[in-house]
């Protein structure tokens, strides 16, 4: 669990959990961020989220992780009132902005290195960290009418967080026109940049996700987790290195009880009953 941190705003309402909704069924963990009319990432919002991700990681009964929203607004990103309250700080807000920052990087890190697959589930607008969170999950699907930005450029403040997360899942040249121009991209351009797997529409969005959800969870949770970590290993990897790190991979893989149960399964014609191990 993160450390509780002093620069906390809104302890009373983070301990009660009303931040972030948690719902868990049939091995999907919905949390969705509950402080509209902007979800903002405040220190709060993302120590909550911060908990409910570690605490995912260590339940065998969650498979698979879905970050939604309530209201309008997916995530307009950091608190700029809250950021602005700590100019007056001795430090003129030094201290604050680090930690917050950190905070933030640590989240989008948790999203990366937990064992389990991490959809986003996008309805309205995602901007800036808010954009960093969809970047930063495993799939992203969104409505027709989600839009994405990371305008830190408009107000004198390169994005620089967000973009370690969004040159990593949207294609560079594109990547750095977000960055640079601060402009507001629609569904199916974010598609088309690399951001999010699929647009439905916004009737179907939780029905959609919630499928695409299940569908992942019925697989072997052992093979999601060794999977996981591989693919986000080997893409830092030089193309030989690659290779040979998933050859070992596969290996490991295949000698897992899991792995002999699937492929029995599959020659029995049966379905696979997963241990995990």
């Amino acid at each position: 669990m993160a450390e509780v941190l002093s620069f906390r705003t809104e302890a009373s309402k983070a301990n009660g959990g009303s931040l972030v909704l948690r719902q868990l069924a049939d091995g999907v963990l919905r949390l969705t961020l509950n402080n509209p009319p902007a979800n903002v990432l405040s220190i709060a919002m993302l120590e909550t989220l911060m908990g409910e991700l570690q605490g995912a990681a260590a339940d065998e009964a969650v498979r698979v992780v879905i970050i939604a929203s309530t209201g309008d607004i997916f995530s307009a990103g950091h608190d700029l009132k809250e950021l602005t309250a700590h100019r007056a700080d001795p430090d003129d807000g030094e201290a604050f902005f680090e930690e917050i920052f950190a905070l933030a990087a640590d989240l989008m890190l948790e999203i990366t290195r937990l064992p389990k697959p991490v959809i986003a589930e996008i309805d309205g607008l995602a901007t800036a960290a808010g954009c960093q969170l969809v970047a930063s999950c495993d799939l992203a699907i969104c409505t027709d009418t989600a839009t994405f930005c990371t305008p830190g450029v408009n107000i004198g403040l390169f994005c620089a967080t967000p973009m370690v997360a969004i040159t990593r899942a949207a294609h560079r040249k594109q990547a750095m026109e977000m960055l640079l121009t601060g402009e507001t991209i629609d569904a199916s351009t974010a598609k088309d940049f690399g951001l999010v797997n699929r647009i439905v529409p916004k009737q179907y969005l939780t029905q959609v996700v919630t499928k695409y959800a299940s569908v992942i969870a019925a697989k072997s949770p052992m093979a999601l987790r060794i999977g996981k970590e591989a693919f986000y290993r080997q893409l830092e990897m030089p193309i030989e290195e690659a290779y040979g790190y998933a050859a070992e991979v596969m290996v490991d893989s295949v000698m897992t009880t899991d792995a002999e149960e699937g492929i029995g399964a599959f020659l029995d014609g049966r379905m696979p009953d997963w241990s995990g191990e």
